[in-house]
């Protein structure tokens, strides 16, 4: 029994350690990087970000293989759930102006070991983002000179038969990535600047294609004659929607900002809502048009927009179009060459990924290693890897993060409230007790000592109950108390953060269900409707349960409407979603955690800054007070146990507070 308990409390220091938070710094603006972008910057930064390949060959390559003209309702339905994400995005952005997007969030409100995997997800994310975009450049400056370059590399180079890997080597993508690092390195000016130019031609362009698009629109390519509008059903939609998020993961690119914005608190918020609309509508209104010039059947994915001009007869507007591409994927090039330094640089800044990786170049102010290495990795991704698995692989990361992000705002919400400004997070520490103030700590603590008389006794009953009627951040609300008195006992926020994850075990119970359960599965209906229900109602039950405390609701910052309906809505779509993604895409899914987890036990679970601080000791000493509604009896008894006359006093005060 002796040796049980020493490695019981070893493994709760363990567990303690995987799920430590972040601490906040007094100063949430002070940075080593440079403060120098506007509310434009970040919008531009985020349309950029995600008005790109996506425009330009996502569309061609859902319509032909995944979701026909319904790619409209994909991307309408990615909108919304990436509008569910984008807006926890943004309050995070708003709370916590710090670079590293999802990785921090996670960090200050769930636990370090789930924020690392967060940050390892999404340093693959703009890896594979950058890299599928390179191809797609390549494949459209090929298209523009009848893929000279492509018949050239594979006549002297040579080609691949291997699955998952491109059929031919693409050094165009791999060239262009190293160009785009080198002018990253300039400093976060000249990488806005450059945006700005590339962001304004593409917006240009994308006005072009969708007014002279709709003037040789023909309505009969979404009819029977080519299997009609939904061609692959509900299931192809929802598989389109689960790919069609590639398009949207731009938006994250203005929390990866945070850190060297003006004025987060204002313009994050902002920047998100724009660039997410602009984006959305821009990819709603391309995918009608192209479904309406030529076929579905017909299109050709590499370049999808450009030639269906080219077949139209208008070759001329055929090269604007690609033109006009190349420069939309230079704006996802740069937001993702970037972003992705800034988060490897947040990492390395806590002590979670290898030192190297947190210097600053003095004159630019930008993590010069993180851009260089990152930037070669890209190159070599886009070298050998498959467009197609690029996207594929890319959209499961991302879904995690929004999932672990929407969960964030969850717990943040339920917490306690901060004491000053510059600790959004914290929870509110308990204010030091004036002479002759009666507090619940007095209660509970050995100042209760020094109430002798009765009178003071009598005062202190009647101030504990005005205490127990004041609601904390985190309690359960005085309307619901007489129902759900069970959950009184509990500490502020524990109940919360216990419904959440009940409700992602449920979410992801049921959509593994309504994915699976009739075609991987085969369950007999009854029990198919029976499953459905059961999970259903574990997820409202947890939702509800969330939704009867209290929560944080007076702040100047910006904060995510109808919380916990709208990050639990997500969190449901972006598990769906997930689930509808290929297994070959789970299983490299699964090799690339396995590795982040080697050098998380490896490297940053011991040389984490949180772990390198000194544990405060604490002594045992009662958070506050919860009094039994049975009777004050045993309310007078706390206070002075040893009298004999205890019992007969407290029928006194029973009788004194009736009365009153």
């Amino acid at each position: 029994m002796g040796s049980r308990l020493p490695s019981t409390a070893a493994m709760v220091r363990f567990c303690q350690k995987l799920n430590r938070v972040k601490t906040l710094e007094d100063d949430l603006m002070e940075t080593s990087l440079k403060r120098c972008l506007s509310t434009l910057d970040l919008t531009l930064l985020g349309v950029g970000g995600m008005v790109g390949s996506g425009l330009y060959v996502l569309t061609g390559t859902v319509a032909k293989e995944i979701a026909g003209p319904a790619v409209v309702i994909s991307f309408l339905i990615a909108g919304i759930a990436s509008l569910l994400a984008a807006l926890c995005y943004a309050e995070f952005g708003a709370r916590v102006p710090k670079t590293g997007s999802a990785y921090m969030f996670t960090y200050v409100s769930v636990g370090e070991v789930w924020a690392f995997l967060i940050g390892w997800n999404v340093i693959l994310e703009y890896m594979i983002g950058g890299a599928a975009v390179a191809r797609a450049w390549s494949g459209y400056l090929d298209s523009m000179f009848d893929h000279k370059i492509k018949n050239f590399t594979e006549t002297h180079v040579g080609t691949w038969n291997v699955q998952f890997l491109a059929h031919y080597p693409d050094f165009l993508a791999a060239g262009i990535l190293l160009i785009a690092t080198a002018f990253i390195t300039f400093g976060v000016r000249v990488s806005s600047w450059l945006n700005h130019i590339f962001a304004a031609v593409s917006m240009g362009i994308i006005l072009f294609i969708l007014i002279f698009g709709f003037i040789l629109a023909e309505p009969k390519n979404w009819g029977a004659e080519y299997g009609g509008f939904a061609p692959f059903g509900f299931s192809g939609i929802m598989a389109g929607t689960a790919t069609c998020f590639y398009a949207f993961v731009g938006f994250d690119v203005i929390a990866a900002s945070s850190e060297e914005a003006r004025n987060p608190q204002k313009s994050i918020p902002i920047a998100t809502a724009v660039s997410l609309g602009v984006a959305t509508g821009a990819y709603i209104l391309v995918s009608i048009v192209l479904t309406l010039m030529v076929p579905w059947s017909t299109l050709i994915p590499d370049s999808a927009l450009s030639d269906a001009f080219y077949r139209r007869g208008y070759s001329w507007a055929g090269f604007i179009v690609a033109a006009g591409s190349i420069c939309a994927m230079n704006t996802v090039l740069l937001s993702n060459l970037f972003s992705l330094p800034r988060i490897v640089y947040a990492m390395a800044e806590d002590g979670l990924f290898f030192e190297c990786f947190s210097k600053v170049n003095p004159t630019t102010k930008v993590p010069v290693i993180g851009i260089v290495v990152f930037g070669f990795l890209m190159a070599v991704l886009a070298l050998i890897f498959d467009l197609e698995a690029l996207v594929q692989f890319l959209s499961i990361g991302t879904l995690l993060a929004y999932t672990f992000v929407a969960a964030s705002i969850i717990v943040l919400r339920f917490q306690q409230e901060k004491t000053e400004p510059s600790h959004p997070l914290e929870p509110e520490p308990s204010p030091p007790p004036h002479d002759g103030e009666v507090t619940s700590e007095k209660i509970a603590g050995e100042e209760m000592k020094e109430y002798e008389s009765f009178s003071d006794k009598l005062q202190l009953v009647e101030t504990a109950k005005k205490a127990k009627d004041r609601r904390e951040i985190g309690q359960l609300k005085a309307a619901f108390e007489p129902y759900l008195k069970f959950l009184s006992d509990c500490y502020p926020g524990e109940v919360v953060t216990i419904a959440v994850v009940t409700m992602m075990v449920s979410a992801i119970c049921l959509c593994s269900v309504l994915v699976f359960g009739t075609s991987h599965l085969h369950l007999p209906t009854w029990s198919y409707y029976l499953l459905v229900a059961i999970f259903l109602i574990g997820y409202l039950i947890s939702l509800f349960l969330i939704s009867v405390h209290e929560q944080q609701t007076k702040t100047t910052l910006f904060q995510v409407p109808l919380v916990p309906l709208i990050p639990a809505l997500s969190i449901l779509l972006n598990t769906y979603l997930m689930l509808k993604l290929n297994y070959m895409t789970w299983v490299r899914f699964s090799i690339w955690l396995a590795l982040g987890l080697m050098v998380y036990f490896g490297y940053g679970i011991w040389h984490s800054k949180e772990n390198l601080r000194e544990p405060k000791s604490h002594g045992v000493t009662a958070r506050y007070v919860v009094f039994p509604s049975s009777s004050l009896e045993e309310t007078v008894q706390q206070i002075q146990p040893n009298q004999q006359d205890t019992m007969g006093r407290a029928e006194i005060v029973e009788e004194e507070a009736v009365k009153r």
